[in-house]
């Protein structure tokens, strides 16, 4: 018994066309020493739990941008602003205050890799000068740098290999 594929005729020659599923071929990750892979185990852990609520951010950012867009008055968009601050804050913040440090800082780098804005540039845009520039001085003094921008082919390269084999389900 044989099976029946479909062909492609080229030159009046039949090519038999088969469709394979995508697979992808990843190398193990080599280390020098267990603290550079307790490092790299801890960034997968991290990364896995701070990136669902970056993909987040850059959706509802999306989603508000639209929404303010079409609002033609000043007055309406920040009663639109406030009343989302409301339903994020409500919603997230305490998940958000149980991150860690490194979580924080990882969190901040991929909210700019999901909306192409640092975090201090989105607070300048949605809450003014004044907030941002007070909330990059509180982050400051914790360590955190709400300008940085994300860097996939240098510094936060392995961040996104993480990232694109957390979106194939390799990890």
């Amino acid at each position: 018994m044989g099976y029946v594929n479909p062909g492609v005729v080229v030159d009046n020659d039949t090519i038999s066309s088969i469709k394979l599923s995508t697979h992808y071929v990843v190398s193990q990750k080599k280390f020098k020493n267990n603290y550079q892979k307790r490092r790299y185990t801890r960034l997968i852990r991290y990364v896995k739990k701070v990136y669902p609520y970056a993909k987040l951010a850059g959706e509802k950012l999306d989603g508000y941008d639209s929404l303010l867009r079409a609002t033609p008055n000043e007055r309406d968009r920040k009663r639109i602003m406030k009343q989302a601050e409301k339903e994020i804050r409500a919603e997230y913040e305490g998940k958000l205050r149980k991150f860690t440090i490194g979580q924080g800082k990882i969190l901040v780098k991929l909210i700019d890799r999901e909306t192409n804005h640092s975090s201090y540039n989105l607070l300048k845009e949605l809450r003014g000068s004044v907030s941002a520039v007070l909330w990059q001085g509180l982050g400051r003094l914790f360590g955190y740098n709400l300008k940085i921008k994300y860097d996939p082919s240098g510094e936060d390269k392995d961040i996104e290999q993480i990232i694109q084999l957390i979106d194939i389900g390799a990890i």
